[in-house]
Formats: C-alpha cells, sequence, structure tokens
C-alpha cells in the first residue's frame, strides 16, 4: 500500500488550517468507503459556522482515517461548527458499527499494512519486536494543515510514543 497523501491536500488552504482525525476500529472495504466520501462530500458542502460557510474539506485516506480540514483564514470555526463535524462522525460510527473515537488505538505501518494496537500492548509489541524506534506512526493529534504535512506519518521515535519506548530498546534501529 502506498502512503502518499499530500498531493491531495488543498494548496490553497492555509497553512494553519484546523485538522482533525478520526481512526477507524477497522479499514473500511470499498463499498462503505464509498458511503463514508459521499457523507463526508455532502457534510462539507453544507458545513456552517455560525450561518458563514466554511472553507473545509474532509478525506477517507487509506480506507481507515477520516480527516476534516477548514481554513480559518476564510471562516473562524466555532463550537457549534465542531460539534456539526462530530455527529456526522457519531452518525458514520453507527450506521457502519465501527469506533472512530478510540485513543486507545494506536495505528503503525507494519510489512507495508495498517496494523492497530492497543496502547496497553505497546510496551509487548515494542520488546518483540514487532515494532521499532523507526516504525512509522500515525500521530492523531495532529491539529493544522501544516502538521499533517510533516508530522502525521512519522517513525516511533519523533513522536510522544519515543517517552514510552522500553529503556532498553530506545537507541534501536532495526526497522519492521
Amino acid at each position: 500500500m502506498k502512503f502518499e497523501y499530500k498531493n491531495l491536500l488543498p494548496l490553497n488552504y492555509s497553512p494553519s488550517s484546523r485538522v482533525w482525525i478520526y481512526q477507524s476500529s477497522r479499514c473500511f472495504p470499498i463499498s462503505e468507503a464509498l458511503q463514508v466520501e459521499e457523507i463526508l462530500s455532502q457534510f462539507t458542502k453544507e458545513w456552517k459556522s455560525h450561518g458563514n460557510e466554511v472553507q473545509g474539506t474532509a478525506y477517507l485516506f487509506f480506507g481507515q482515517f477520516i480527516i476534516f480540514m477548514a481554513d480559518e483564514l476564510a471562516t473562524k470555526i466555532s463550537g457549534c461548527s465542531t460539534d456539526s463535524s462530530v455527529r456526522v462522525i457519531k452518525e458514520i460510527e453507527i450506521a457502519l458499527k465501527v469506533n472512530l473515537f478510540d485513543r486507545n488505538q494506536l495505528a503503525f505501518i507494519v510489512k507495508d499494512k495498517i496494523e492497530l494496537l492497543p496502547l496497553s500492548q505497546f510496551n509487548y509489541a515494542f520488546s518483540n519486536k514487532f515494532i521499532t524506534n523507526e516504525t512509522l506512526y500515525f500521530n492523531n493529534s495532529v491539529q493544522s494543515k501544516t502538521e499533517l504535512e510533516e508530522s502525521w506519518i512519522i517513525p516511533i521515535q519523533n513522536s510522544w510514543l519515543a517517552k514510552k519506548i522500553p529503556p532498553q530498546h530506545s537507541t534501536s534501529s532495526v526497522s519492521v
């Protein structure tokens, strides 16, 4: 699987555009992916903040990550407009029976596939070399277009997870 996405992001959005990432508990099959993309497209066409159109877009990347982006230089995002995007995510969860809010599930690229791992299993996976310092991690905490471009898919050693690496493995550079 190719993990290229940057060329799909809008060039005319500010680098400070806000980003929200929702990771699915499973990959959507093509029929569901098309349904999700239609829901996201419809939502962003109607997305408003205090009655003003939001310059926003939404993506389904790699069949598993829903990403909203809003350029606040065009329209500031209000709490109500954020809430409306969360409602859409909850509707997708219910309709497709997936979890999109579990922040304890971590996503990695292992052998060219997205693998999910509960945070509670991180040390075990590291100790048994299922993942290493250089394993690519989906850092879903990014908040801007710039961070999405530069810090979304990064080696574990460059993420907040580096602090959780068991001490005996903190200098390992073997790649999975």
